[in-house]
């Protein structure tokens, strides 16, 4: 890369974040486990601000893992509910101040009615230019590179591409991020430090942050904490601390 802003940018242009927490923050205070994922919806508001106020410009939100439907059933059926219903209170929000919701993941798996809700609120904030929203939701990083790699192999046998010609920068063009930046930073609530089948391939680079806070007790202070320690890495991409240094006195 020849762009030093990539070493010198101070925040991250894009965010990821697994959000967890959610049952423990409840189980704490004694009460259903869905609590404990209405209470996170409150962090989700305060993280958007901030990132719409600092200028960051994509913000990925783990919501529903494609292993989260082992579950107990009517968890699973709280969660649908509350992503329904929070389509239904939250886009318009979201599209009064310019921010671009999409949704990543397996879609085929959801009733009929939330798929809808999905394509109108994509629909309806598709122009918006100053925040990319991006919730996976039935999402797996095994299951986006398998999807990418189907696709490009039915490419192949239709003759519409050698195999030869696949490179990396076509694999990634049809992964689910594919026209976004990559994840600079990558943020995971609840004390848990692994990465758990999200964005696999986008993250080979990616600053990693792991705080014992549980996703509803991270509030704006607590991303703003996060980001201090983003702007405190030497991203290298590869290169020496010696070769960075040089590229920022040039």
């Amino acid at each position: 890369m020849s762009d030093t802003s990539v070493y010198t940018r101070k925040l991250p242009r894009h965010v990821a974040i697994i959000m967890d927490g959610n049952g423990r923050w409840a189980r704490k205070r004694g009460l259903p486990r869905f609590a404990g994922h209405k209470a996170g919806m409150d962090s989700v508001r305060a993280v958007v601000k901030v990132c719409l106020s600092q200028g960051i410009e994509c913000l990925t939100l783990f919501a529903f893992s494609s292993e989260n439907w082992r579950r107990p059933v009517e968890e699973v059926g709280l969660l649908m509910n509350l992503f329904m219903a929070a389509l239904d209170m939250e886009v318009r929000k979201l599209h009064k101040h310019g921010v671009r919701l999409r949704i990543i993941g397996e879609r085929s798996a959801f009733a009929p009615e939330l798929q809808q809700r999905i394509a109108a609120a994509e629909q309806l904030t598709v122009d918006n230019t100053a925040l990319t929203l991006i919730i996976a939701a039935n999402y797996g990083g095994r299951w986006d590179i398998t999807q990418a790699t189907r696709q490009l192999s039915a490419e192949v046998a239709r003759g519409d591409l050698q195999a030869d010609a696949i490179t990396q920068e076509l694999i990634e063009s049809r992964l689910s991020l594919s026209g976004m930046p990559e994840p600079d930073f990558f943020i995971r609530t609840g004390g848990e430090q692994r990465i758990s089948n999200f964005l696999l391939w986008q993250l080979a680079y990616t600053e990693l942050y792991f705080t014992d806070l549980l996703w509803p007790e991270f509030d704006d202070a607590a991303f703003a904490e996060a980001l201090k320690s983003f702007a405190t890495r030497q991203r290298r991409f590869g290169r020496t601390g010696e070769q960075v240094e040089k590229m920022l006195d040039a």
